[in-house]
């Protein structure tokens, strides 16, 4: 598919216009968000909550995000807080959430805030990037929402609307630089953190990727792909390839009173300093070792069955193994009452493991 150019087909003049006055009537209340009536009353969004919203919300949907935000904004609610918080306890805070770099990233730029910025954010998009875990999208959304700075702010949704708007049929990712030129074309010196949030308000309630609401959309009189009745075709993407499987083996180590052996997970690479049970060396690019033969030490070894965990690039599938250990074993680790199990850091691959060998331990109502 060939790809359109903005200049093509000239925007209404008050495309910017047309989008903040529909956001001022359907803002969606989230929790990091400042309400029309509080802007109204020139209240203006804190730096702290929408850095800790946009973090949480990479790669992961709003209703996930919610209550990790709010458990968060309420134990730390300044980055100071966060700042002088444990590590462990924010891995365990985060633990579910998934990509757990953004956790790791997540404290290391408190610290950085609270000792080299004296507890404020800069409130330029390159002062911003500077950070530990702000990219270029992340260090445009708060520039724009928190400090009213004309930034280009392009994710998932914007990028869906545009390509929509302007028919642009390069490929993702390599189509990212056209759409952000694009945006930055459109974002309005007067709001431009309203203007982003209007756009991705757009892109998650009437722009969705099937069936969009084109009848209700403020700007659809503009749109390139309406107007053609290729909608759905937008935005394009390569075709998908077939994610990887890599093997391993998880061993879950009973204690006569029903404690679990848990070790931590060195802080480096996947699940880097989450909390385990112990498995076999897997990695995203080979296979750990397999069998009873490979666990970290004797005992009656029960295979408990296979379990599978789809990671971005590629799918884990771990045989687990049980066994109820008679005598304590020399192994870095520690034990973990079943009932401190739920406040443990521990991945959702590694709840799959424990609900293998326990059944039913990990499903709503048990942690």
């Amino acid at each position: 598919m060939s790809s359109a150019k903005p200049s093509k087909t000239a925007p209404d003049p008050d495309l910017a216009g047309l989008l903040l006055a529909w956001y001022d009537r359907h803002a969606r209340a989230l929790p990091w968000r400042v309400s029309s009536s509080d802007r109204m009353h020139g209240v203006v969004a804190d730096p702290y909550l929408v850095w800790l919203s946009e973090i949480m919300l990479q790669q992961t949907t709003v209703q996930a995000v919610k209550p990790y935000f709010e458990n968060f904004a309420t134990r730390w609610p300044e980055v100071t807080d966060l700042a002088a918080a444990d590590t462990e306890d924010v891995m365990k805070a985060w633990a579910g959430l998934g990509y757990y770099s953004r956790a790791r990233n997540l404290k290391r730029c408190a610290d950085v805030v609270a000792k080299d910025h004296g507890g404020r954010f800069p409130d330029t998009e390159e002062a911003l990037r500077a950070l530990p875990g702000i990219g270029p999208y992340t260090a445009a959304a708060i520039a724009a929402i928190a400090f009213n700075r004309p930034a280009a702010v392009v994710d998932g949704n914007i990028e869906r609307v545009f390509t929509r708007l302007y028919e642009i049929g390069t490929p993702l990712p390599s189509g990212k630089s056209e759409i952000r030129t694009a945006v930055a074309k459109l974002t309005p010196a007067d709001r431009p953190g309203d203007f982003a949030q209007a756009l991705m308000d757009l892109g998650a309630t009437i722009c969705t990727p099937k069936r969009p609401a084109c009848a209700l959309c403020p700007i659809n009189d503009t749109c390139q792909a309406r107007r053609s009745g290729r909608q759905e075709q937008f935005p394009v993407k390569p075709a998908k390839k077939p994610k990887p499987v890599r093997l391993g083996a998880a061993f879950v180590a009973e204690r006569g009173d029903g404690a679990v052996l848990l070790v931590k997970r060195p802080d480096k690479g996947l699940l880097g300093g989450m909390s385990g049970v112990p498995t076999t060396n897997w990695t995203v690019r080979a296979d750990g070792a397999t069998g009873a033969k490979s666990a970290p030490f004797p005992a009656d070894w029960l295979s408990r069955g296979v379990i599978s965990h789809v990671f971005t690039h590629f799918e884990l599938r771990l045989e687990v193994f049980h066994a109820v250990v008679t005598s304590t074993p020399e192994f870095p680790g520690w034990w973990s009452e079943t009932d401190s199990l739920a406040g443990e850091a521990l991945p959702t691959v590694m709840k799959k493991a424990l609900g293998a060998a326990f059944p039913g331990m990990f499903r709503k109502g048990k942690t």
